[in-house]
């Protein structure tokens, strides 16, 4: 039973929402992708008028204002358009013809036609930190439905009110636009997500969350007795590398806009910079100074809280580690708890000595700052990274040490950045939002961009196949209209 009295999905309403899934697939990803283009615009039409119902609910369960909320769900509507365009372009879906040639040279090449096609259901666990834009409306949700795949979204617990509702609205919007019955659903509960990734009619999964529950999943579906894809978004501390000679001409610049990036949203993203690599000689009284000043914010729910207090303490306990700014909760004048942020410091020589231990992601309002003595010693910080969502270098265009970092932080990150900030993940075509392990449980994809539609989609070759019977986007004349490689020359509709 969820907070909210909203209850949990038996096992037979889960069966029945897998098994109209699966009836559903054939049709869905049948549909011409400028009508899943249609479909996609009229859930993002639907969602924008029930914000004055949407953003209230959200408020009370995530206890985030409504200006934030108001502008991540404006970024919903548009990741759904977004996919509208990529479907009506037609690229993704890799349209590719080899023509028969009895002299090619490796032998006669018979005629083969290569699609992109859906996968089937796919099942999405929405994330606490964003109800609208990583829940269940969010990335996953939007790239699986232009793909051509039916979405059962497990609602996230920190708000299933929103979840239930929001997911009345998607699946209205869908099946007033024409889409199947069972194109679309929302279920509940901890276990219900647990048999969800088991059902043999589940074809994928995206997950957005902590890495216990996503590795645990994660395992689940590789050991299924038919393993199937998941793309899950676990951990990631998104070290931030400033060069001495930033921190010479520009240090109070950059310790002002890290103290904004790890404060925002009380610490909560997945992008958060969660280690701060100076130079020693760099002054940090100033940063501590301005993070005293920061006034506290409510973070999600309880059950975040808790996790970030035991966090907290195991990094601020630890031997290596020096409390500069003890933040913490406190009460608020309508009794909500506000949370003030916290800074620790250490050196690089501890922090590679102890970098299993102060390398776990705390997802609150707390960072590290890890003093260096010399560029050698940043460097061996970089090199014993894990898989991270974004890496930064703060340096200067003819900077000695930035090339050294930049070389080693890309094997390491999916995002590099270059005198910014990690929070805030553009959703654009050439955004990657992802990593090696533990940031993701798939290097090769991202959840955020135009991209993100890679993953719910599967390669098929068609060889010598009647033209009535391939799929339209390999029928001669190009009925879709949509780029294609035809005997290796792109050609463009």
């Amino acid at each position: 039973m969820t907070q909210t009295g909203i209850r949990d999905t038996t096992e037979a309403e889960l069966d029945h929402v897998l098994e109209s899934a699966a009836e559903a697939a054939e049709p869905f990803g049948a549909l011409a992708p400028r009508e899943r283009a249609a479909m996609l615009r009229a859930v993002g039409d639907a969602v924008d008028a029930a914000a004055d119902e949407l953003v209230p609910i959200a408020q009370r369960e995530s206890r985030l204002p409504e200006a934030r909320l108001k502008g991540e769900l404006a970024r919903t509507t548009f990741q759904l358009r977004l996919f509208a365009e990529v479907l009506e372009d037609g690229g993704y879906l890799e349209a590719t013809i080899d023509s028969p040639d009895p002299d090619w040279p490796v032998g006669p090449r018979p005629d083969l036609r290569r699609v992109l096609e859906p996968l089937g259901p796919v099942v999405v666990f929405g994330a606490s930190n964003f109800p609208f834009a990583f829940s269940v409306v969010g990335g996953d949700s939007a790239s699986a439905l232009a793909a051509g795949n039916p979405v059962v979204v497990k609602a996230h617990p920190g708000h299933p009110e929103l979840s239930v509702r929001t997911g009345e609205v998607v699946s209205a919007a869908l099946q007033k636009a024409g889409a199947p019955d069972g194109t679309f659903a929302v279920v509940l509960g901890q276990e219900t997500g647990r048999r969800a990734v088991l059902h043999p009619h589940t074809r994928a999964v995206g997950f957005t969350g902590s890495i216990p529950g996503g590795r645990a999943l994660h395992d689940l579906a590789a050991t299924r007795p038919d393993p199937i894809p998941f793309y899950g978004e676990l951990g990631s501390v998104n070290p931030v590398f400033v060069t001495r000679a930033a921190a010479g001409s520009r240090a109070e610049a950059v310790l002002s806009g890290y103290v904004d990036s790890f404060t925002l949203g009380t610490g909560q993203f997945c992008t958060k910079p969660g280690v701060l690599l100076l130079p020693e000689e760099t002054p940090v009284e100033t940063l501590a100074e301005a993070v005293r000043g920061r006034s506290g914010a409510p973070m999600l729910n309880e059950r975040i809280e808790r996790g970030f207090a035991e966090g907290y303490r195991s990094l601020a306990d630890h031997d290596a580690v020096e409390v500069l700014v003890e933040g913490g909760p406190h009460d608020g004048e309508d009794g909500t708890t506000l949370w003030t942020p916290s800074l620790l410091r250490t050196t690089a020589e501890r922090f590679l000595e102890n970098s299993q231990e102060l390398l776990e992601e705390r997802f609150g309002p707390v960072s590290l700052v890890v003093t260096y003595s010399e560029p050698a010693e940043a460097e061996r910080v970089a090199d014993i990274l894990p898989g991270q969502l974004t890496a930064t270098v703060h340096g200067e265009d003819t900077d000695d040490q930035a090339g050294p970092l930049l070389n080693r932080l890309r094997r390491r990150a999916g995002r590099v950045l270059w005198n910014g900030w990690p929070t805030g993940v553009s959703v654009t075509h050439a955004m990657h939002h992802g990593g090696p392990y533990p940031a993701t449980t798939s290097v090769l994809h991202t959840s955020v961009g135009s991209t993100a539609i890679r993953r719910f989609l599967r390669p098929v070759c068609y060889q010598q196949v009647p033209q009535h019977l391939l799929p339209q986007a390999l029928r001669d004349g190009n009925p879709l209209a949509v780029p294609r490689r035809v005997d290796g020359e792109l050609r463009l509709p």
